[in-house]
């Protein structure tokens, strides 16, 4: 954030996005994970799902490391890197293909879905990965939702999508 001070201020403006957003918003960042929590709570409180193994535990937490780290990247990348998806023509919003842009559209999706899947095996709940699978599967339709909108609404980003194939998931998606 010292690095860019825009940044923080455009990422606390969640009023300017587009509308099919803000649904998805309060999923993704409340919804999605405070099920997910409040379900490994239930799961470990009465004894739903057997305990995984201790190395599903040190296997989450690499994950989740790795994924913020990678969101942290896409974030210092990119100072168009918002909250909400709205098309920055205020802030002179242009597409960004340096950092791991150069190799994935949407790096920060892929961080924050590694992320909510790797939180059930550190809370060690099998069940917790019911909501965090949910809460991963908006993040994709956001993905898909953000995507047209950038190839639609941006300059320039249609050229990008041709020579960034991926969304989220290299030769995958």
């Amino acid at each position: 954030m010292s690095r860019n001070p825009e940044l923080l201020a455009e990422r606390s403006n969640i009023k300017a996005g587009k509308s099919w957003d803000k649904a998805i918003v309060g999923i993704v960042v409340l919804v999605g994970p405070v099920a997910t929590w409040i379900t490994a709570g239930l799961d470990t409180r009465f004894h739903w799902s057997d305990s995984m193994p201790p190395a599903t535990f040190i296997a989450g937490i690499v994950v989740a490391v790795l994924a913020a780290a990678l969101i942290a990247w896409a974030m210092r990348s990119n100072k168009f890197f918002s909250s909400v998806v709205r098309i920055q023509k205020d802030r002179g919003h242009v597409v960004v293909s340096g950092g791991p842009y150069r190799f994935l559209r949407h790096p920060g999706y892929t961080g924050m879905s590694a992320f909510t899947l790797a939180t059930p095996l550190i809370l060690n709940s099998r069940w917790a990965f019911v909501p965090a699978a949910a809460t991963a599967a908006v993040t994709v339709l956001r993905t898909l939702l953000e995507d047209r909108t950038l190839r639609n609404e941006l300059d320039g980003y249609a050229d990008y999508a041709r020579q960034v194939k991926y969304r989220l998931m290299p030769a995958i998606w």
